[in-house]
């Protein structure tokens, strides 16, 4: 190990005074038999539970607390510690005591041997999770890995135990986490190429209670939504278009359904559809697909947007008359052919709203 090099271990707290005392007796032994240039920052988001005084009280030079007031977030307390951190290597871990802190020498290791992150994994050959972590908890794990799954390869990107150099994360795309999964942020942004997993045993929180809820839950789709548009900004564009342009099939059908039930002429009913189904379409799309396009006036978008979805209506009334003419019978279920006519303007739509209608003004 080359020890001329500094290491930051970056702490993110919030009511964690339970568990400081045992988490920084662990990190000095480490220090002190590793002899590492290591630096503790303990962020914390002003829990005043005695944190602040703690730390202080100790007079401990390479142990200091920086004590954020009017913001909290782990990922942003993170990166707070990030950008006061003077090592070389940055290191995160928990507070709670469920990261091994012993497994900080051969995090330095791998780092110095050329990788460019380092996460402390409990999904590869060798990692564990404590017995009373519970099923609930490891199934919430396995789904949050599941769905961020197409953003990177590592078995475990939700963990909160990773190492990086310094300047692999000054390189970083601009950052903005959601929530509490900053090691997923830093992956996918990051120019990170080799990624080494290190099995560890994750322990059940000694002290204290989980932070995990239900609004951290949905912080994390909000996260992940955001970086399926930074890694794959077309597809998750259209995935959301044709999601939204299938509801509107659903406001099709149902809307036609109706009007063929009252009676209205069927050719009549189909074009209603369309125009109750597009201005439906028009609504979610600006506020979800689009939702920078709710910075700017609504009326001319909506003038353009019919515009410039008009070929695709007339495409989409087209087929659905030529099938009606073609094949009588769709005449007692029209729901078929409108279906074919909505699908045959969809990617037409989805061009020209992206392109035109809902463009990204260029700065």
């Amino acid at each position: 190990m080359h020890k001329e090099e500094s290491i930051s271990v970056i702490v993110p707290t919030y009511n964690e005074c339970e568990n400081l005392p045992e988490l920084i007796q662990r990190i000095q032994k480490v220090k002190d038999e590793q002899n590492l240039n290591l630096e503790l920052i303990i962020v914390d988001d002003d829990s005043k539970d005695g944190s602040e005084e703690y730390i202080e009280s100790l007079g401990t030079p390479w142990c200091r607390i920086i004590v954020r007031r009017g913001e909290r977030g782990l990922s942003s307390a993170v990166l707070k510690g990030f950008s006061d951190a003077k090592g070389d290597i940055l290191i995160v871990m928990d507070a709670d005591l469920s990261h091994p802190p012993e497994k900080i020498p051969e995090f330095i290791e791998q780092i110095q041997a050329g990788a460019d992150m380092v996460i402390g994994s409990r999904y590869v050959a060798g990692g564990k999770t404590d017995e009373e972590w519970g099923v609930f908890r490891w199934l919430n794990s396995q789904i949050a890995t599941l769905l961020a799954r197409p953003l990177t390869s590592v078995k475990d990107p939700m963990s909160g135990f990773f190492a990086l150099r310094k300047e692999v994360f000054e390189k970083s795309a601009p950052l903005n986490p959601t929530g509490y999964k900053i090691g997923l942020e830093l992956l996918v942004k990051c120019p990170v190429k080799k990624v080494v997993e290190i099995p560890i045993y994750f322990s059940q929180r000694a002290k204290g209670k989980s932070k995990l809820s239900l609004k951290e839950q949905v912080k994390y789709l909000v996260h992940l939504r955001r970086l399926y548009f930074f890694k794959y900004e077309n597809l998750t564009y259209l995935f959301h278009f044709s999601i939204i342009g299938f509801s509107g099939t659903l406001v099709n059908l149902v809307v036609l359904t109706i009007f063929v039930f009252l009676g209205i002429p069927v050719r009549l009913s189909v074009a209603m559809a369309i125009i109750i189904a597009m201005i439906s379409n028009f609504i979610l799309n600006r506020r979800f697909t689009f939702p920078h396009a709710v910075a700017t006036p609504w009326f001319p978008q909506l003038v353009g947007f019919v515009s410039a979805c008009s070929l695709g209506a007339v495409i989409n009334y087209i087929i659905v008359i030529l099938l009606l003419y073609v094949f009588p019978i769709f005449e007692k279920i029209p729901q078929i052919p409108a279906l074919v006519g909505i699908l045959a303007g969809l990617m037409f739509n989805f061009i020209l709203s992206k392109n035109f209608v809902f463009r990204k003004k260029q700065y």
